[in-house]
């Protein structure tokens, strides 16, 4: 399977009031791990839908272990382990570090909706966004 990695910073600001990594700011981490790979990575890819209508529809969030504040970035690495019609599910693994090698101390997953932001609906994937995200897919 491939897997797309991001690397996102952390702040000083991100810690809760016990010096850890705090429950929304992990959320944000992946949000910004997700920008990556669906607004510039896709763009670059010449994939610019995304950047058009991508809502988040649901999320889930086990946490495995606390993240201590560093200044070295943390590691995400996230996949898409479903496609359907309009919609599709990326799984994430952010880890203790900087390295695939550290620890996994979040595991996620966001289901995510294609939306037309003009008629206010979904929309279906596109065969350039399928292919975008089945190149990040499970194998």
């Amino acid at each position: 399977m491939a897997r797309f990695v991001a690397h996102v910073p952390l702040r000083w600001t991100d810690q809760d009031a016990y010096r850890h990594l705090n429950h929304a700011r992990a959320v944000t981490l992946l949000e910004e791990a997700r920008i990556d790979l669906f607004f510039d990575a896709a763009s670059a890819s010449g994939v610019g839908g995304f950047a058009t209508g991508l809502l988040v529809v649901e999320l889930g969030v086990r946490y495995r272990r606390q993240i201590t504040y560093r200044p070295e970035p943390l590691l995400v690495e996230m996949w898409v382990d479903q496609v359907r019609a309009a919609s599709f599910r990326i799984s994430y693994a952010l880890h203790d570090g900087a390295s695939e090698s550290d620890p996994v101390a979040i595991e996620a997953t966001t289901g995510m909706a294609l939306f037309d932001l003009e008629s206010q609906r979904p929309r279906r994937i596109t065969g350039d966004e399928r292919a975008f995200l089945e190149k990040w897919g499970e194998a």
